[in-house]
């Protein structure tokens, strides 16, 4: 068996200057610190699994205009409750390579949220496996409640595959948001069914925004790119999930454009100087897409505890 080996450097990428680059053989992970602290490709054997917009190239955030941004993005939430916060999710971080493999990304002390967010990256010295850890640092002299928030951009027009437990507050085991402020519990979309304990998103909804409340801690993704990409993360049954319908997950199709796949963490309750860290840990693996959209669901779910096996 040949060496494994994982490296770490700098590469201008996407219009940005000393981008970090973390790679093996088999995967390359690319993180831009210019704009908000994202991954800007996450590959297998040279296909992306990240989604962004060519006019974005080398954008960069003045203090006044703003862009809806593509990428591996992460926030911090609730939605509905956390005030703007344009110096986290638009403006520079800070990068450093700490090892084989392993970066860090910083952003500043943000007096909105009055915390500061720090981005841990390792990817595996083989294989596709990237954990990516978010720690929300209280950096203000008041008690903060905020939650982990990941709003990847995958690539448009796949098939989604999310687990259900029998824990679920919904019906169908998601809600569908809109139109307008509405939280649909029934929505009875044709592009979305059950194969016995798994919600499958076939196709583009009705409409963009679906959440899921499952504590089975992975969700799949599987791109006409021919890959499956898929997320693991913990849940916390005991704990708070701030987000108005105490979600653990959330789906976002914009029209055939791109997929957000986004784990939610609980609330984390910080006094002044406290912190608290969500790992997801990613994963590729090579996965034909269906033509007709007749996804083998048992398949995807063996593939799936394969992957699993190996954390």
């Amino acid at each position: 068996m040949a060496d494994v080996d994982v490296s770490s450097g700098r590469i201008d990428y996407f219009g940005y200057k000393d981008c970090v680059v973390l790679q093996n053989a088999q995967t390359r992970v690319v993180l831009g610190h210019q704009v908000g602290g994202r991954v800007l490709e996450y590959s297998l054997e040279g296909r992306n699994a990240i989604l962004l917009d060519p006019d974005q190239a080398g954008w960069l955030w003045d203090g006044s205009n703003r862009v809806g941004i593509t990428g591996g993005r992460f926030d911090i939430g609730p939605e509905k409750l956390i005030p703007k916060r344009d110096a986290l999710w638009l403006g520079p971080w800070d990068a450093e390579i700490v090892g084989p493999g392993r970066a860090r990304l910083t952003s500043v002390e943000d007096e909105t949220t009055g915390v500061q967010l720090i981005r841990d990256f390792v990817l595996d010295p083989d294989g596709s496996r990237l954990a990516v850890t978010q720690t929300i640092r209280n950096v203000s002299d008041r008690v903060t409640r905020w939650c982990h928030w990941s709003r990847t951009f995958s690539t448009g027009h796949g098939i989604c595959l999310v687990p259900l437990d029998d824990r679920s507050k919904f019906p169908d085991g998601y809600i569908m948001y809109g139109p307008g402020s509405v939280m649909d519990y029934a929505p009875g979309d044709p592009n979305i069914y059950r194969d016995g304990d798994v919600l499958v998103v076939k196709d583009t909804p009705l409409r963009p925004k679906l959440g899921m409340d499952s504590l089975v801690g992975w969700f799949a993704y599987l791109t006409q790119e021919n890959l499956l990409f898929l997320k693991f993360y913990p849940t916390y049954p005991d704990c708070v999930y701030n987000e108005m319908a105490g979600l653990t997950i959330s789906i976002w199709y914009n029209k055939d454009q791109v997929c957000e796949l986004e784990p939610i963490g609980p609330m984390e309750e910080l006094e002044p100087g406290e912190s608290a860290s969500f790992t997801e840990t990613w994963t590729l693996a090579p996965y034909v897409f269906p033509e007709d959209r007749k996804v083998d669901v048992a398949d995807v779910v063996r593939v799936v505890e394969e992957m699993r096996s190996g954390e």
